[in-house]
């Protein structure tokens, strides 16, 4: 088919570079040579491209959306009428260029071959919407004619034969719909319901950022929960009582129970009894002094039982097995696994839900076991060989079943043998091999016997597993007894010496144990992510926990990041391989049940939401009908906040052990606040009282227990000014002689304050990190910074000569004694990676050091792990410092003439301020930074450099800024805080 331009063609979308290239070299032997473009690959009929990710974000239109200032009942809820697309900053270029293909006139077709799932669906859908514009109050397509791209595989042939099966745009509707209804609910549950928790929690003063959303939130209740079982647990002792029994043929244990015991049941029940526990010592003890020496007769039985391999892995599984193993994150294992399938195309799609394959693979599945067999990986290829030399590979519903295969099938490995991973893939590489090797072996057989002696009409209980032949077992080098995994030394996993029929055995020695009961674990990943698959219930059984999965939590795509996110908005925190809920997420969850926001803390309710998700996928719901339930909940979820009058929230609260600063009483916490009630515990105490949240970030009660009793604490991370931004401080309590009580005040840790009241440091009991790089002195810790002696006033000198310094925390990242040490000595510390932009808000990796010619403490970053990039004549961009990048050959003239030489580009200059692109600051703010325009950070800077020059911080608190005759009109006020003024240039700059 021809057009006005030239042949038509079919414009290629993939998500990411590297999968476009992948599919032009797959496309290559089919549809010709590719000419590749700056933001494109072209060939006589198709042009490729790729987005980088998400291009394109939903946003309120203008007029619906509430700023940050504006957090406040009066604007909630927000249910805009429909949802603007806006570019997302940091890509518009890349949407530009993808816009601009896909709105070429002989480009008559698009594909979407963004990632096969949700996600992938959305980002293709609203890059096409975008591109179609907005008409009417809806998004329209372009017209042209739609279809889908599904890879299951990276492989060459895998994306032939995906280009060879395309889907139509109508198959994909459901797909469709259920991503875009996930990602308006998403908008609408989060902007709603943080806005709404940030405004009740932000009531008396301040900003108390305070996030939720429609997933995150359900799963931290799952972790409170846990930790709240765990708080309430009261430890109980119990006994067991373990005999040694002395047979003909040897000896072996046995251990007490009752065989009366029945599991108690109910909502009452005291599920840690059990059958072998006996809950007083005298009654252990006379069970013990009962059976000592006493002769014993014995029954037994002895039966076969078989146990098969565990099901392929999907993306859950795979997590929780690698979290358990190796102890690698969700969010590790998600970047391996998609690493071994993009990079590698080792692994099939990673992000799937399915644990089958489809019923037509079992020749591919030979396929691979051939290539395994045949592959130099010596401890995996000989049970490759194993399998095809007996014939395990055959047809079985377990493995093979199309009913439980959805859009994507189970991770398992491709045709490709990998080279070059690294040992983290590597490790997951082989995690997924060997499952899909065991998954065909046959079941491993064991010989379980039950052996009860009875001895004075007491039982005792003695449990042999014996592995008889390892089936799949042997995949994992498991050839014994000991290596089953459920084996318990004395109780199951080991061989039994024979008893003869009708033998009578001695109790040759008894002893009881006493123990003590202990409360239920804390969640790590693994366990984490099976209870978020299952909507809060933890099940361990492989059938089971499939067969509830569609009602969980999330998404297997989104789960590591859900968990990430709760990390990261300091909810909750890792402690080796557990996870433990902050006093933040005990904060919000008591504030959603006081408030009755069950939709929020419940995650079964929202394991529905996720249920009908999947419905919408199958064409089995409509959106408008998911919506409008969202849009219900997020109205009712509002009005709860927004009515409730009462002056606290009912919960759970602590008494802290150390007494009122002011009076002695008993100091308590409530919703709010930690504050006196007075001697008896229960009046309204003397009027001490400080915020659980200051500046946002919430105490722990260990926390607010160490401020009471020492009056200080810090310095800690965590806190935002009213504007958002990030601080570390130190916090002390102290006595305000005008209220006559103690207050809570920040403190910024400014170690001036002993030089300027004459105040002497006295480093007597400190010991030193090392010498000075500047003068030779000693450095010691002191306040918020490492200092040298010589830099503050000391006994030995009254006059500081030196000025080294250098924060204990810069930029967010702790920087420990032993780093200071380490950069005291060699230069440098090592590679930190907790550095937060103050620019851009994203996290850094770099190295402290000593910076000699600035003499100062500087950021020196990690050489990039990819080489120079090389210009047409072949050599790097970026020469070493000081070396001229070495001559090569010139090319022959006419071949270089072949190739389009692109022309090496000069590094952009950094961009100006201009009228156009600055704002203008008015009358009054020109009188103190000029009258040129600027940005809103060049202003600060400039008012900040006025401040200092003329030393308008006020000298009993730092954060406090005084107004000269200049300052006045532009403060409006004789004095504003450091935390002002940002809101205070906004106003004057347009």
């Amino acid at each position: 088919m021809k057009t006005a331009e030239g042949f038509a063609k079919t414009l290629v979308i993939a998500e990411k570079p590297s999968v476009a290239q992948d599919i032009v070299r797959a496309l290559t032997p089919v549809a010709g040579k590719f000419d590749k473009h700056d933001d494109h690959f072209e060939s006589d009929t198709y042009v490729v491209t790729s987005a980088v990710g998400h291009l394109v974000e939903i946003a309120a239109p203008e007029e619906f959306d509430v700023k940050r200032g504006k957090w406040s009942f009066a604007h909630l809820p927000v249910l805009p009428p429909y949802f603007e697309l806006k570019p997302i900053d940091k890509t518009k270029s890349r949407l530009s260029a993808v816009v601009r293909l896909a709105k070429r006139k002989d480009v008559t077709k698009l594909i979407n071959a963004c990632d096969a799932g949700r996600e992938g669906e959305l980002i293709f859908r609203l890059i096409e919407q975008y591109a179609g514009g907005l008409k009417g109050g809806s998004y329209q397509t372009l017209g042209k004619p739609v279809q889908r791209l599904w890879l299951q595989s990276m492989t060459p042939a895998a994306i032939r034969d995906g280009f060879e099966h395309l889907r139509s745009d109508a198959q994909m509707q459901g797909l469709a719909d259920a991503a875009r209804s996930r990602s308006e609910a998403d908008w609408m549950v989060g902007i709603n319901g943080t806005r709404a928790m940030t405004a009740f929690n932000s009531r008396d003063g301040g900003f108390f950022l305070t996030t939720v959303g429609r997933v995150q939130t359900p799963t931290l209740s799952i972790v409170v929960e846990r930790e709240e079982k765990i708080r309430a647990h009261r430890s109980r002792d119990y006994w067991e009582i373990h005999a040694a029994f002395l047979a003909e043929a040897g000896e072996y244990p046995g251990k007490w129970f009752d065989p009366a015991f029945k599991k108690p049941t109910g909502d009452d029940a005291d599920l840690e009894q059990r059958a072998d526990r006996v809950w007083s010592q005298r009654e252990a003890q006379a069970i013990a002094d009962a059976v000592r020496g006493k002769a014993a007769s014995v029954k037994e039985e002895s039966k076969p039982t078989t146990q098969a391999s565990g099901l392929l892995y999907d993306l859950t599984s795979l997590q929780r097995e690698a979290n358990g193993r190796f102890g690698f994150s969700a969010k590790t294992t998600l970047q391996l696994a998609q690493s071994l399938y993009e990079r590698h195309k080792a692994l099939t799609y990673p992000r799937t839900d399915s644990r089958a394959l489809p019923e037509d693979y079992l020749p591919t599945v030979k396929q691979t076991f051939e290539m395994l067999a045949g592959s130099g990986m010596k401890h995996l290829a000989p049970h490759a060989r194993t399998a095809l030399d007996g014939g395990y590979i055959r047809p079985s519903k377990r493995i093979f079943d199309n009913s439980k295969v959805s859009d994507h099938f189970a991770i398992i490995p491709t045709l490709q043998a990998p080279h070059g991973l690294s040992e983290a893939e590597q490790k997951l590489y082989d995690l997924v091999v060997r499952r899909f090797l065991a998954v065909f072996f046959p079941s491993a057989e064991f010989m379980v016997t039950t052996r009860i002696t009875s001895v004075v009409n007491h039982h005792f209980k003695t449990e042999g597993k014996v592995l008889v032949k390892p089936g799949w077992m042997a995949v994992y080098g498991k050839e014994a007894a000991e290596d089953v995994v459920d084996a318990k030394e004395g109780d199951k996993g080991q061989n039994l010496v024979p008893v003869r029929e009708g033998e009578t055995v001695r109790t040759e020695s008894v002893e009881t144990k006493g123990l003590k009961t202990k409360p239920p674990a804390r969640y790590s990943e693994a366990t984490l992510l099976g209870a978020m698959e299952g909507a809060g219930k933890l099940v361990d059984d492989d059938e089971l926990r499939e067969a509830m999965q569609e009602k969980g939590l999330g998404t297997p795509a989104t789960r590591a990041a859900i968990i990430e996110g709760l990390l990261t908005e300091k909810y909750m925190f890792r402690e080796g391989r557990e996870i433990i809920p902050t006093a933040k997420a005990f904060q919000l969850m008591t504030l959603l049940r006081g408030l009755g926001v069950e939709e929020l803390s419940k995650p079964e309710l929202t394991g529905e939401w996720e249920y009908k998700l999947a419905q919408m996928e199958h064409g089995k719901l409509s959106r408008a009908a998911f919506m409008g339930e969202i849009a219900a909940m997020t109205e009712r979820m509002v009005k709860k906040a927004k009515e409730y009058d009462r002056d606290t929230i009912p919960g759970n609260y602590a008494t802290l052990q150390t007494p009122c600063p002011n009076c002695g009483g008993v100091v308590k916490e409530n919703y709010r606040r930690y504050g006196c009630t007075g001697a008896d515990g229960n009046s309204e105490g003397c009027g001490f009282s400080f915020g659980k949240s200051p500046a946002g970030r919430t105490f722990e009660p260990e926390e607010a227990e160490q401020l009471l009793a020492t009056k200080k604490i810090g310095p800690l991370e965590g806190f935002r000014s009213k504007a958002g931004w990030p601080f570390v401080a130190e916090i002390v309590i102290k006595f305000n002689e005008e209220e006559k009580n103690w207050k809570l005040e920040f403190d910024f840790g400014d170690d001036k304050k002993n030089e300027e009241t004459g105040e002497l440091v006295d480093f007597a009991g400190s010991e030193s990190l090392g010498a000075c790089p500047k003068c030779g002195g000693a450095v010691h810790e002191h306040g918020a910074n490492y200092v040298c002696e010589k830099s503050v006033p000391t006994m030995a000198q009254a006059t500081p000569t030196c000025d080294f310094k250098s924060g204990k925390i810069i930029l967010q990242q702790p920087v420990a004694r032993e780093q200071m040490n380490k950069l005291l000595e060699t230069g440098k510390t090592d590679l930190l990676d907790k550095f937060v932009s103050m620019r851009t808000r994203r996290a850094f990796k770099a190295f402290l050091a000593w910076d000699k010619e600035a003499g100062k403490v500087n950021f020196e970053f990690a050489p990039s792990k990819f080489p120079p990039r090389k210009t047409a004549a072949g050599a790097p961009v970026r020469a070493a410092a000081g070396k001229a990048a070495p001559a090569k050959k010139a090319a022959p003239a006419k071949k270089a003439a072949a190739k389009k030489t692109p022309a090496v580009k000069t590094p952009k200059a950094p961009r100006k301020t201009t009228a156009a692109s600055g704002k203008q600051p008015s009358a009054a703010l020109a009188a103190v930074i000029g009258a040129d325009a600027v940005s809103r950070p060049e202003a600060v800077k400039k008012l900040w450099d006025y401040i200092k020059a003329n030393g308008l911080q006020d000298a009993a608190n730092k954060r406090n800024i005084n107004a000269d005759a200049k300052l006045e009109p532009v403060f409006g006020k004789p004095q504003v805080t450091m935390f002002e003024i940002a809101g205070v240039l906004g106003k004057h700059l347009s």
